[in-house]
């Protein structure tokens, strides 16, 4: 087992990860609110998530993560009522594009996915222990709230000033922030809307429905235990939605919810935070029609540490499409050489080496990738020598693939139609008769006319190659 570090909220400190029983991770991350499809700054947060479980195996541990589907809540409500709809045919496409748009960039499957709807039981006892232990009370309202000021530990992820909290004063709304410190509601009643949407249920306290923070407590600890090894998700969930699922989950237990907390910085455009709200959004769907390819954003997202900001602009994408380029033409190159050098394999040992100490200390994805993009320029130059030694090109194979393997930026191979591939042939035919006559203007315009049709050309001493430019 390699020794990993990770940074914890809880305590703002890079502290030593390992399982608490030795072998398996046991892994909760804040899933999306499926009451439209997932945006740019989400998948920023869902692969940051991605690349921890596969750091996590990298290191020898094995992962039983779990991501919740949140299908019932305040804006899910809202929705449906704009669409008279049920919060289920509300949720249910969201749900597939989620699971398609994780699909495309690579994103691995968690080992469950529970939605809030299927679990209402659980919340039910969950609120029902609460209840006994006096840390909360069923208001004039018919909902019930947990009392704050009765949990001593009260504000500790987020660093709260308790002096702040308005004990006795209530707040219904799932989403607030620290000057709204209150008591927050565990199980809401029922009002009329969320009736005509099938967003209520039976309970002891009449007709209602789970409040957003119970939702992930009754779930994580039904598949994790009580206390589970990390709980990540993005800053802006600190508080108040992890803030509360410490207090109902350790006020109903007494024991320690979770042993880290990881949490993942914003994705900025233009240098605001990207929110549905504003109107700033991205999409994966957007990222497809614009031709970025899966392997290409996941560069721009691991170029930055996952705890700082990162800013999403065209340049930025721009750059890391050519990156994955390079990456794809190399392994082109690496798949069909025929033998490699001592120093190509000396190359892929130093790569896992240097990869794998940035990866796991604290997940370093900027640094792995130049360590990744150092040992591609040496390979070349090794491979450059068309050395015989099959065991060194297997060995740096190797590295090249147990690397990738974590932060997956090789694109998928892509096929041109058969009308443009033609095309591009006689093109590049005509181009080389006019070099052949040293008419270089005329070779030099057909290249720009080939570039323009999103096709990149490179000369070489094997000839004049081509490819799709994404």
């Amino acid at each position: 087992m390699a020794q990993m570090r990770l940074y914890n909220t809880m305590t703002r400190r890079v502290e030593e990860f390992a399982p608490a029983d030795g072998r398996t991770a046991r892994m909760y991350t804040c899933g999306p609110t499926v009451y439209n499809p997932a945006h740019l700054g989400n998948f920023r947060t869902f692969l940051f998530e991605d690349l921890l479980r596969r750091v996590l195996r990298l290191a020898g541990h094995d992962v039983l993560q779990v991501m919740n589907l949140t299908d019932v809540d305040d804006k899910i409500i809202k929705r449906a009522a704009e669409q008279r709809a049920t919060i289920g045919q509300v949720t249910e496409p969201v749900v597939e594009t989620f699971h398609a748009d994780r699909k495309f960039l690579r994103i691995e499957d968690a080992e469950e996915y529970p939605k809030a709807t299927e679990h209402i039981p659980e919340m039910i006892a969950l609120v029902e222990s609460l209840v006994e232990r006096g840390l909360a009370y069923q208001a004039e309202d018919g909902s019930v709230y947990f009392a704050i000021g009765k949990f001593d530990g009260y504000g500790k992820l987020s660093r709260l000033d308790t002096r702040e909290i308005r004990t006795g004063a209530r707040v219904a709304q799932d989403d607030y922030t620290k000057e709204n410190a209150q008591d927050f509601a565990l199980w809401k009643s029922a009002k009329p809307e969320d009736e005509a949407a099938a967003a209520a249920w039976d309970s002891p306290w009449g007709r209602g429905r789970p409040g957003w923070h119970l939702e992930c407590s009754a779930m994580a600890m039904k598949y994790l235990g009580k206390t589970m090894d990390i709980h990540c998700g993005g800053v802006d969930l600190v508080f108040p939605h992890h803030e509360d699922e410490i207090a109902q989950s350790e006020g109903a237990t007494g024991a320690e919810f979770a042993r880290f907390w990881c949490h993942g910085e914003f994705l900025l455009t233009d240098g605001s935070k990207m929110a549905k709200r504003i109107g700033n959004v991205a999409t994966v769907a957007e990222l497809r029609e614009q031709g970025v390819s899966a392997a290409a954003f996941r560069h721009f997202v691991f170029s930055t540490h996952y705890r700082k900001q990162l800013n999403l602009s065209g340049d930025a994408i721009e750059a890391s499409i050519e990156g994955v380029r390079r990456v794809r033409d190399f392994v082109e190159r690496l798949e069909t050489a025929t033998g490699g050098t001592a120093e190509l394999a000396e190359a892929g040992k130093e790569l896992v080496r240097d990869a794998e100490a940035a990866l796991f200390d604290d997940l370093n994805a900027p640094a792995a990738l130049g360590a990744l993009f150092t040992f591609i320029r040496r390979a070349n130059a090794e491979l450059d020598k068309r050395g015989n030694d099959a065991g060194a090109l297997r060995s740096a194979r190797e590295a090249f693939a147990r690397i990738n393997g974590v932060l997956d930026i090789v694109p998928d191979a892509q096929q041109a139609d058969d009308e443009l591939a033609a095309w591009v042939d006689e093109r590049l035919a005509a181009r080389k008769d006019a070099r052949a006559r040293r008419d270089f203007a005329s070779a030099d315009a057909i290249r720009a006319e080939i570039e323009a049709r999103g096709v990149a050309i490179e000369d070489g001493p094997w000839g004049t190659r081509w490819k799709l430019a994404r």
